[in-house]
């Protein structure tokens, strides 16, 4: 993809499913157009369908940085580890302007857990390349992240099965 095109800055936020799912969707568009993604998972730790993308497309990197579970209650000292860990991984990501598109998945909801810092983030995010758009999702988007955001997108949820019992479902889910 071209470095003398504009990047912005995406949010995919709210309490409803499809945040990571839509950013799944824009990294497939940007390497079936020749482009490279960096996506980074905070928060979680474990096997997803979506890692499959790795062995399919060379320009696709995935890391996590969580601790194998979910954030349920209070994050523990390896979910503050992990997420400084990807925090700074994330800066050189972003400063190298190596990838068209960089993802941060959950990290809105690390700043929730008081993992990282709303500042840091946009910290990170005044250290990017010009021509990388990065895409952030998470629920509880601080009103500063919207601020300095080019496009968000909130995903409100109107009804879930998750509410009657229904548990994660492989290739749905995760």
């Amino acid at each position: 993809m071209s470095k003398d095109r504009k990047g912005y800055i995406q949010v995919y936020c709210g309490s409803g499913k499809g945040k990571t799912t839509a950013a799944l969707g824009l990294s497939l568009r940007t390497l079936l157009s020749g482009g490279s993604v960096y996506f980074a998972q905070f928060c979680k730790g474990s096997e997803t369908a979506e890692m499959g993308l790795c062995s399919l497309f060379d320009t696709f990197v995935m890391e996590q940085y969580g601790s194998g579970k979910f954030i349920i209650n209070d994050p523990t000292e390896e979910d503050r580890k992990q997420a400084r860990l990807g925090l700074e991984h994330c800066k050189s990501v972003l400063s190298s302007g190596y990838f068209d598109l960089v993802v941060l998945d959950e990290i809105i909801l690390s700043v929730f857990y008081r993992l990282i810092t709303i500042e840091e983030i946009l910290s990170m995010l005044k250290s990017r390349k010009p021509w990388v758009e990065v895409v952030l999702t998470g629920r509880k988007a601080p009103h500063k992240l919207i601020e300095a955001a080019d496009l968000v997108t909130e995903m409100k949820k109107v009804k879930h099965y998750f509410d009657r019992g229904v548990k994660a479902r492989k290739g749905i889910e995760y």
